[in-house]
Protein backbone atom coordinates (compact mmCIF):
# COMPACT_ATOMS: atom_id res chain seq x y z
CA UNK A 1 0.00 0.00 0.00
CA UNK A 2 1.46 3.42 -0.94
CA UNK A 3 0.96 6.30 1.29
CA UNK A 4 0.25 9.47 -1.06
CA UNK A 5 0.01 13.07 0.18
CA UNK A 6 -2.06 15.71 -1.91
CA UNK A 7 -3.61 19.09 -1.69
CA UNK A 8 -7.35 18.94 -0.92
CA UNK A 9 -10.36 17.28 0.40
CA UNK A 10 -11.36 13.86 0.25
CA UNK A 11 -13.04 13.50 -3.38
CA UNK A 12 -10.26 15.93 -4.97
CA UNK A 13 -8.95 15.36 -8.76
CA UNK A 14 -5.36 14.93 -7.49
CA UNK A 15 -6.87 12.01 -5.08
CA UNK A 16 -8.54 10.22 -8.41
CA UNK A 17 -4.96 10.60 -10.35
CA UNK A 18 -3.32 9.14 -7.51
CA UNK A 19 -6.01 5.90 -7.06
CA UNK A 20 -5.60 5.64 -11.03
CA UNK A 21 -1.85 5.68 -11.19
CA UNK A 22 -1.16 3.21 -8.29
CA UNK A 23 -3.94 1.18 -9.12
CA UNK A 24 -5.60 1.81 -6.54
CA UNK A 25 -3.04 0.50 -3.85
CA UNK A 26 -3.16 3.78 -1.99
CA UNK A 27 -3.89 5.18 1.62
CA UNK A 28 -4.22 8.88 0.67
CA UNK A 29 -3.68 11.76 3.28
CA UNK A 30 -5.14 15.37 2.06
CA UNK A 31 -3.35 18.45 3.06
CA UNK A 32 -4.36 21.96 3.13
CA UNK A 33 -1.44 23.00 0.61
CA UNK A 34 0.47 22.41 -2.21
CA UNK A 35 3.72 22.59 0.08
CA UNK A 36 2.21 20.97 2.77
CA UNK A 37 1.62 17.87 -0.09
CA UNK A 38 5.29 17.64 -0.84
CA UNK A 39 6.41 18.24 3.01
CA UNK A 40 4.92 14.86 3.84
CA UNK A 41 6.85 13.14 1.71
CA UNK A 42 10.25 14.92 2.36
CA UNK A 43 9.64 13.84 5.65
CA UNK A 44 8.56 10.52 5.47
CA UNK A 45 4.74 10.69 6.28
CA UNK A 46 4.15 9.93 2.79
CA UNK A 47 5.71 7.69 0.01
CA UNK A 48 4.51 9.95 -2.62
CA UNK A 49 3.33 13.26 -3.67
CA UNK A 50 0.69 13.94 -6.42
CA UNK A 51 0.59 17.80 -7.68
CA UNK A 52 -1.36 18.85 -10.42
CA UNK A 53 1.16 20.80 -13.12
CA UNK A 54 -1.05 21.62 -16.24
CA UNK A 55 -4.12 21.61 -17.58
CA UNK A 56 -5.07 21.16 -21.38
CA UNK A 57 -7.96 24.09 -20.95
CA UNK A 58 -6.39 26.54 -18.20
CA UNK A 59 -3.09 25.83 -18.61
CA UNK A 60 -0.46 25.73 -15.83
CA UNK A 61 -1.26 25.82 -11.82
CA UNK A 62 1.38 28.06 -11.01
CA UNK A 63 1.36 27.52 -7.53
CA UNK A 64 2.13 23.79 -7.90
CA UNK A 65 5.08 24.66 -11.00
CA UNK A 66 6.67 27.33 -8.64
CA UNK A 67 7.29 24.83 -5.66
CA UNK A 68 9.18 22.56 -8.18
CA UNK A 69 12.28 25.04 -7.82
CA UNK A 70 12.54 24.45 -4.08
CA UNK A 71 11.77 20.58 -3.30
CA UNK A 72 14.36 18.05 -2.65
CA UNK A 73 11.69 15.46 -4.11
CA UNK A 74 12.25 13.78 -7.61
CA UNK A 75 9.92 13.38 -10.34
CA UNK A 76 9.26 9.39 -11.12
CA UNK A 77 5.85 9.77 -12.93
CA UNK A 78 3.09 11.58 -14.50
CA UNK A 79 -0.73 10.87 -15.45
CA UNK A 80 -3.05 12.75 -17.60
CA UNK A 81 -6.72 12.22 -15.89
CA UNK A 82 -9.85 13.64 -17.65
CA UNK A 83 -11.40 16.04 -15.57
CA UNK A 84 -15.26 16.15 -15.56
CA UNK A 85 -17.13 18.78 -13.36
CA UNK A 86 -20.16 18.59 -11.87
CA UNK A 87 -22.15 21.53 -10.49
CA UNK A 88 -23.32 20.67 -7.05
CA UNK A 89 -25.48 22.26 -4.57
CA UNK A 90 -28.68 21.63 -2.89
CA UNK A 91 -30.71 23.92 -5.81
CA UNK A 92 -31.98 23.80 -8.82
CA UNK A 93 -29.87 25.81 -11.36
CA UNK A 94 -32.24 28.41 -11.45
CA UNK A 95 -31.73 28.98 -7.69
CA UNK A 96 -28.28 29.42 -7.68
CA UNK A 97 -26.32 33.06 -8.48
CA UNK A 98 -23.00 32.14 -6.87
CA UNK A 99 -20.54 29.00 -7.22
CA UNK A 100 -17.40 28.21 -5.46
CA UNK A 101 -14.50 26.05 -6.42
CA UNK A 102 -10.79 26.20 -7.45
CA UNK A 103 -9.42 28.53 -10.33
CA UNK A 104 -8.56 26.33 -12.07
CA UNK A 105 -12.17 24.58 -11.97
CA UNK A 106 -13.70 28.08 -12.65
CA UNK A 107 -12.05 28.97 -15.56
CA UNK A 108 -12.54 25.39 -16.96
CA UNK A 109 -16.43 26.26 -16.82
CA UNK A 110 -15.85 29.89 -18.18
CA UNK A 111 -18.49 29.34 -20.32
CA UNK A 112 -21.48 27.71 -18.04
CA UNK A 113 -20.63 30.42 -15.49
CA UNK A 114 -21.07 32.91 -17.81
CA UNK A 115 -23.91 31.66 -19.37
CA UNK A 116 -26.09 31.09 -16.47
CA UNK A 117 -24.71 35.17 -15.31
CA UNK A 118 -23.13 33.38 -12.05
CA UNK A 119 -21.03 34.91 -9.55
CA UNK A 120 -17.66 33.27 -8.51
CA UNK A 121 -15.86 32.77 -5.31
CA UNK A 122 -12.23 31.01 -5.97
CA UNK A 123 -11.47 28.48 -2.67
CA UNK A 124 -9.08 26.34 -1.81
CA UNK A 125 -10.06 23.33 -3.36
CA UNK A 126 -12.70 21.74 -5.57
CA UNK A 127 -14.16 18.55 -3.42
CA UNK A 128 -13.14 21.71 -0.54
CA UNK A 129 -15.79 23.69 -2.30
CA UNK A 130 -18.56 20.87 -2.00
CA UNK A 131 -17.47 20.97 1.76
CA UNK A 132 -17.66 24.57 2.27
CA UNK A 133 -21.38 24.88 0.51
CA UNK A 134 -22.77 21.85 2.76
CA UNK A 135 -21.69 24.09 5.80
CA UNK A 136 -23.11 27.16 4.46
CA UNK A 137 -26.44 25.52 3.48
CA UNK A 138 -28.03 27.54 0.85
CA UNK A 139 -30.08 26.61 -2.50
CA UNK A 140 -28.50 30.11 -3.43
CA UNK A 141 -25.14 28.59 -3.94
CA UNK A 142 -23.40 25.97 -5.42
CA UNK A 143 -19.97 24.18 -6.22
CA UNK A 144 -18.49 22.77 -9.09
CA UNK A 145 -16.62 19.91 -8.22
CA UNK A 146 -15.84 16.29 -8.99
CA UNK A 147 -18.95 13.14 -9.37
CA UNK A 148 -16.77 11.62 -6.50
CA UNK A 149 -16.87 14.33 -4.16
CA UNK A 150 -21.07 15.01 -4.23
CA UNK A 151 -21.09 11.36 -3.11
CA UNK A 152 -18.66 11.68 -0.34
CA UNK A 153 -20.05 14.97 0.90
CA UNK A 154 -23.72 13.77 0.25
CA UNK A 155 -24.67 16.66 -1.80
CA UNK A 156 -26.68 16.59 -4.69
CA UNK A 157 -25.33 17.05 -8.39
CA UNK A 158 -27.25 19.98 -10.15
CA UNK A 159 -25.45 18.99 -13.87
CA UNK A 160 -22.79 16.81 -15.04
CA UNK A 161 -19.92 17.47 -17.38
CA UNK A 162 -19.94 21.37 -16.72
CA UNK A 163 -16.26 22.01 -18.30
CA UNK A 164 -16.16 24.41 -21.79
CA UNK A 165 -14.42 21.41 -23.92
CA UNK A 166 -14.94 17.35 -23.26
CA UNK A 167 -11.42 17.32 -23.69
CA UNK A 168 -10.02 18.45 -20.56
CA UNK A 169 -7.83 16.35 -19.01
CA UNK A 170 -5.06 17.60 -15.94
CA UNK A 171 -1.38 16.67 -15.98
CA UNK A 172 -0.62 15.40 -12.18
CA UNK A 173 3.58 14.85 -11.48
CA UNK A 174 4.17 12.23 -8.89
CA UNK A 175 7.15 12.90 -6.58
CA UNK A 176 9.56 10.56 -4.50
CA UNK A 177 13.10 10.90 -2.78
CA UNK A 178 13.63 7.87 -5.01
CA UNK A 179 14.43 7.67 -8.63
CA UNK A 180 12.76 6.27 -11.41
CA UNK A 181 14.33 3.49 -14.16
CA UNK A 182 14.82 3.95 -17.14
CA UNK A 183 11.88 2.76 -19.43
CA UNK A 184 12.19 2.23 -23.55
CA UNK A 185 10.03 5.60 -24.06
CA UNK A 186 11.15 8.01 -20.82
CA UNK A 187 10.68 11.79 -20.28
CA UNK A 188 12.08 14.31 -18.51
CA UNK A 189 11.49 17.80 -16.88
CA UNK A 190 14.24 20.13 -16.28
CA UNK A 191 14.13 23.85 -15.09
CA UNK A 192 16.52 26.32 -16.33
CA UNK A 193 17.71 30.26 -16.71
CA UNK A 194 19.64 32.04 -19.08
CA UNK A 195 21.43 35.23 -19.22
CA UNK A 196 19.95 38.48 -20.52
CA UNK A 197 22.20 38.56 -23.98
CA UNK A 198 21.07 38.25 -27.56
CA UNK A 199 21.00 34.46 -28.40
CA UNK A 200 21.06 32.93 -24.59
CA UNK A 201 17.70 30.94 -25.18
CA UNK A 202 18.75 29.70 -28.87
CA UNK A 203 21.78 28.38 -27.57
CA UNK A 204 19.97 26.05 -25.38
CA UNK A 205 17.29 25.40 -28.38
CA UNK A 206 20.02 24.72 -30.57
CA UNK A 207 21.58 21.61 -28.52
CA UNK A 208 18.16 19.44 -28.24
CA UNK A 209 18.14 20.14 -32.00
CA UNK A 210 21.78 19.13 -32.71
CA UNK A 211 21.07 16.22 -30.36
CA UNK A 212 18.31 15.06 -32.17
CA UNK A 213 16.12 15.62 -28.74
CA UNK A 214 12.04 15.92 -28.81
CA UNK A 215 11.03 18.97 -27.28
CA UNK A 216 7.23 18.31 -25.34
CA UNK A 217 6.99 21.25 -23.81
CA UNK A 218 8.64 24.23 -22.76
CA UNK A 219 7.09 27.42 -20.56
CA UNK A 220 8.74 30.77 -19.45
CA UNK A 221 7.61 31.48 -15.91
CA UNK A 222 8.40 34.52 -13.72
CA UNK A 223 11.14 34.80 -11.11
CA UNK A 224 10.13 35.29 -8.39
CA UNK A 225 13.66 37.16 -6.78
CA UNK A 226 14.46 38.96 -9.37
CA UNK A 227 11.76 41.22 -11.75
CA UNK A 228 11.41 40.63 -15.17
CA UNK A 229 13.78 37.62 -15.39
CA UNK A 230 12.56 33.58 -15.91
CA UNK A 231 12.83 30.65 -15.48
CA UNK A 232 11.83 28.18 -18.47
CA UNK A 233 10.29 24.98 -17.72
CA UNK A 234 11.06 21.89 -20.04
CA UNK A 235 10.23 18.48 -20.66
CA UNK A 236 12.21 16.33 -23.31
CA UNK A 237 12.02 12.85 -24.55
CA UNK A 238 14.43 10.66 -23.12
CA UNK A 239 16.27 9.82 -19.97
CA UNK A 240 19.16 11.40 -18.12
CA UNK A 241 20.82 8.31 -17.29
CA UNK A 242 21.49 8.14 -21.21
CA UNK A 243 24.88 8.88 -22.63
CA UNK A 244 23.32 11.25 -24.87
CA UNK A 245 21.28 13.46 -22.41
CA UNK A 246 24.04 13.42 -19.93
CA UNK A 247 26.65 15.24 -22.62
CA UNK A 248 23.51 17.14 -23.56
CA UNK A 249 22.76 18.03 -20.23
CA UNK A 250 26.69 19.19 -19.46
CA UNK A 251 26.37 21.78 -22.56
CA UNK A 252 22.98 23.01 -21.46
CA UNK A 253 24.66 24.29 -17.80
CA UNK A 254 27.78 25.68 -19.84
CA UNK A 255 24.63 28.18 -21.83
CA UNK A 256 22.30 28.55 -18.13
CA UNK A 257 22.92 30.68 -15.04
CA UNK A 258 20.75 27.99 -13.31
CA UNK A 259 19.54 24.27 -14.04
CA UNK A 260 17.73 21.84 -12.28
CA UNK A 261 17.05 18.37 -12.92
CA UNK A 262 13.46 17.56 -11.83
CA UNK A 263 13.36 13.37 -12.74
CA UNK A 264 13.22 11.64 -15.65
CA UNK A 265 10.16 9.11 -15.83
CA UNK A 266 7.50 6.97 -17.69
CA UNK A 267 5.92 8.97 -20.62
CA UNK A 268 1.63 8.68 -19.51
CA UNK A 269 -0.83 8.00 -22.46
CA UNK A 270 -4.40 10.12 -22.04
CA UNK A 271 -6.34 7.61 -20.29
Amino acid sequence: MKRISFQGERGAYSEAASALFFDNQIDTTPCSTFAEALQNTENGTSDYSVLPVENSLAGSVGESNDLLLATKLNVVGEIYHRIHHCLIGTGSLGDIDTVYSHPQALDQCRKFIQENSLKTIPSYDTAGSVKIIKDLNKNSIASIASKNAAEIFDVPVIQEGIEDNTNNYTRFLVFSKGTSDKTESSKTSIIFSVKHEAGALYEIIKEFYQNKINLTKIESRPNKNTAWEYNFYVDFEGHQDDSSIKDMLDKLRNHSTFLKILGSYPIAKLD
